[in-house]
C-alpha cells in the first residue's frame, strides 16, 4: 500500500562561512514533520486502534495516513470522538487509503469533518492496455471533481506494475498525462519506483508539482523479489536524505513512513526505529 494542518515546511539554514578556507558550507537541515501509513502496524490496529495511535504519536509522528481496515476511514470512531483522539495523540490524519469507486460521498464527509485533506486511491491493479489506464485517469479526473465539492483532494498511490512498461509506454506516465492537475494529485511510493527501477527523484521531476505525498521506506540491495525486499530506514539503499531535499523542491509536503516486511522486531518496533531515524536525518 502503500495523513488536517499543511505539512510545515523544511527549514533550510542560511550558507555559513567556513572561517579557515573562506568556503561556503551548507548548514543541514532535518525534516520537522512526517507521517506513518497506519498499514505499517495493521496488526495492532486491529487488535486496538486507539492505543496503537497514541503510541506512534509518542513516536514522534506528527501526522498519519490511514486505510480503511474494516471499520470504515475513522475506525468505528465518529468525527468528534476521532478529532479528539487526534489532539490527544498530538496528531493529525492528513489523508486515507480508501475504496475511492463506491461509497465516495459518504467516506469523503467524513474526510472533511476531521480535516483530512486526501482520499487516496491506493491500487487498481495491472491494466491490459494503454487504453485501460487512459480509461482510469478518466475516472480519477471524475473522483477528483466530486472531492473537490467536499473541499478534499484526490491522489493516486502507485505500485511497481505502473513503471512497466506497456504498449511502449509507461503507464504511470498515462495517468500523469491524461489527468488534471486541478483534480488529481498523486502520491510516489518511492520504494516501489525503485525497485522497479526508476529514480524516484527523477520522475517527481519530470512532474514537479504532481506529487505532494510520498511513501518513505527502505529496499535492502539487490535484486531479489521486489515484494520482500523492505527494511528498516537507514539500512537500506535509497538515498532518502537526498531524496528528502530535492523533491521538497518539486513540490513534495508529506514524508510518510510505511514498511511492509519485518526481517527483525516487531511492527511497532521498527515503526519507532523509523520515527527516530526520519526526526534525526540531516539533509
Amino acid at each position: 500500500m502503500g495523513l488536517g494542518a499543511a505539512f510545515m515546511p523544511l527549514q533550510f539554514c542560511t550558507p555559513s562561512k567556513n572561517s579557515e578556507s573562506g568556503e561556503e558550507n551548507e548548514m543541514k537541515s532535518t525534516l520537522e514533520k512526517f507521517g506513518i501509513q497506519l498499514y505499517s502496524v495493521k496488526e495492532d490496529m486491529a487488535i486496538d486502534s486507539i492505543s496503537t495511535i497514541k503510541s506512534l504519536g509518542g513516536y514522534g509522528y506528527k501526522q498519519l495516513e490511514g486505510y480503511d481496515g474494516g471499520k470504515g476511514i475513522l475506525w468505528g470512531l465518529q468525527p468528534e470522538e476521532f478529532k479528539a483522539l487526534m489532539a490527544e495523540a498530538n496528531t493529525e490524519m492528513i489523508s486515507s487509503h480508501c475504496n475511492v469507486f463506491e461509497n465516495l460521498e459518504a467516506q469523503a464527509e467524513l474526510a472533511a469533518a476531521v480535516g483530512m485533506k486526501y482520499l487516496i486511491c491506493p491500487w487498481i491493479g495491472p491494466q491490459k492496455s494503454i487504453a485501460d489506464y487512459q480509461s482510469k485517469a478518466a475516472e480519477f479526473n471524475q473522483i477528483g471533481a466530486k472531492l473537490k465539492s467536499f473541499g478534499i483532494k484526490f491522489a493516486y498511490h502507485n505500485h511497481d506494475y505502473t513503471f512497466v512498461e506497456l504498449e511502449g509506454q509507461l503507464p504511470q506516465d498515462v495517468l500523469m498525462n491524461e489527468t488534471d492537475p486541478a483534480l488529481v494529485d498523486f502520491e510516489l511510493d518511492m520504494y516501489w519506483a525503485h525497485v522497479a527501477n526508476v529514480n524516484p527523484g527523477d520522475y517527481i521531476a519530470k512532474y514537479p508539482g504532481r506529487f505532494r505525498l510520498c511513501h518513505v521506506k527502505d529496499a535492502e540491495a539487490g535484486t531479489g523479489d521486489p515484494h520482500q525486499r523492505g527494511v528498516l530506514l537507514g539500512q537500506g539503499e535509497i538515498p532518502y536524505a537526498e531524496l528528502i531535499k530535492r523533491t521538497k523542491t518539486l513540490g513534495m509536503e508529506y514524508f510518510i513512513v510505511e514498511q511492509e516486511r519485518f526481517p527483525t522486531g516487531t511492527p511497532m518496533e521498527a515503526a519507532e526505529a523509523n520515527a527516530k531515524y526520519l526526526a534525526t536525518l540531516e539533509f
